[in-house]
């Protein structure tokens, strides 16, 4: 063999990058593979569409299956992504023995156990290192140089669209509203940005790097999500006051006998490494037992950062055909996965700090009336901001609270918003130091 064969699916943003990288940097493939890796064919409903790339017509097929059923294509290459005919032509070309490379978080986090039993079943290689952060090298990070060690934390700003919105709030003033019709025009975001902004996206993210810490699938329905949309320029100019900066964080630690995993907006020190992460930016800090801290940081999205990541799929896939080996270690690198399931602390478990905006009428005693339900509720207040400027005869109050466990919170968060002084919802976003 001297020619390795690829097959795309989908030629969106990700497959003309993805063809990009292969034919501008064909010579440097090349020599690093020690074989030619060329796109035979490229399967997509629309063909005509001009999408600024050079291609033969030739390449092109509207049936998937022409890609797959192909016997001289050594990688298929999904990149049509959701969850139904993704995983249905993954299947397909796992069981005629494809080699496949993914993008597609999506699948892998909701569908991900059948997968990867088909490719181990099958003996097919299947990787998937543009489906988390782009461009930054974070799966081959945990499955290769991170491999000895026991994560202990992931702290991750993974989603690019979400970061860009609120880097725009915070430096800018803007509301939620305009920073997303920023994004939208700047095309950094969908119209609506939906998945993006209410942490799915980095949720399923989240849960195929928890995947590849155990060696075994996440339950990625028990993952809290909560997203940036109720968020507004007091709240995070607020937060910057009191030593903090907001991001969207997705956030998993490993305790004794359950793991913490969690997505929703986040307050850090402003001294963090990652509060300085910013636009389309992600960012993934990972602790580990022998390694310590690490830092992966770069551009998490795009055309041409998530086709660099697929393309370094293909090579070394590429390098295993070359040397005639068949398949790969499994998918999730773990040789002998443990039995035992992924179990996620209920939400209502957590512990943590909190900051609490209650807009309340301006009145002698409000402040205690609302120190006294967080008491009760065994909620100690470390700092209180308290504003004089009144909006329409309210004035917000800022507190950062003690930590707390969260349905104590939660429960305290129902009584105030009982309170006839309570003129708009308390705000809360959960603390991490």
């Amino acid at each position: 063999m001297s020619v390795i064969n690829v097959g795309i699916i989908g030629f969106g943003t990700v497959g003309v990058g993805t063809f990009e990288v292969l034919t501008k940097n064909r010579e440097i493939i090349t020599n690093r593979v020690g074989m030619d890796v060329i796109v035979k064919k490229i399967a997509d409903l629309d063909i005509k569409t001009d999408r600024g790339v050079e291609v033969h017509h030739s390449l092109f097929t509207k049936d998937a299956m022409d890609v797959i059923d192909d016997p001289d294509i050594d990688i298929i290459v999904e990149l049509i992504g959701g969850t139904t005919k993704a995983k249905e032509y993954i299947l397909k070309a796992i069981e005629r023995g494809k080699n496949v490379v993914t993008a597609n978080k999506a699948l892998l986090a909701e569908c991900g156990k059948e997968i990867f039993e088909a490719a181990e079943r099958y003996g097919s290689g299947l990787a998937f290192e543009a489906s988390v952060g782009a461009g930054i090298p974070i799966i081959g990070a945990l499955k290769g140089g991170l491999s000895a060690n026991r994560i202990q934390t992931i702290l991750g700003i993974l989603n690019g669209t979400s970061n860009f919105i609120l880097t725009k709030m915070a430096k800018e003033g803007l509301f939620y509203s305009q920073a997303v019709q920023d994004a939208v025009n700047l095309g950094f975001a969908e119209d609506p940005p939906t998945l993006d902004v209410d942490g799915t996206d980095a949720a399923h993210k989240l849960a195929v790097l928890l995947s590849i810490n155990f060696g075994t699938t996440a339950p990625f329905e028990d993952i809290y999500r909560e997203g940036i949309d109720s968020l507004t320029p007091d709240d995070i100019r607020f937060a910057r006051e009191l030593g903090y900066s907001v991001k969207l964080l997705a956030i998993a630690r490993m305790l004794d006998d359950r793991i913490e995993a969690r997505v929703h907006p986040a307050m850090i020190p402003k001294n963090h490494i990652l509060a300085n992460v910013n636009s389309e930016y992600n960012a993934i800090y990972i602790d580990g037992d022998f390694v310590g801290p690490n830092l992966y940081y770069g551009l998490g999205a795009g055309k041409s950062s998530t086709g660099s990541a697929v393309v370094a799929d293909i090579m070394n896939m590429s390098r295993q055909i070359r040397v005639g080996l068949k398949g790969s270690a499994p998918p999730l690198g773990h040789i002998h996965p443990p039995d035992k399931e992924i179990m996620i602390q209920p939400m209502e478990e957590l512990i943590t700090s909190y900051y609490l905006k209650v807009t309340a009428l301006d009145r002698p005693g409000v402040l205690s009336m609302i120190s006294g339900i967080l008491g009760e509720n065994h909620i100690g207040i470390s700092s209180v901001i308290q504003k004089g400027r009144q909006i329409n005869g309210s004035v917000p109050i800022v507190m950062l609270t003690h930590e707390a466990r969260e349905s104590d919170v939660q429960k305290a968060v129902l009584l105030l918003n009982n309170l006839d002084i309570l003129t708009g919802k308390t705000v809360t976003i959960r603390v991490e130091e």
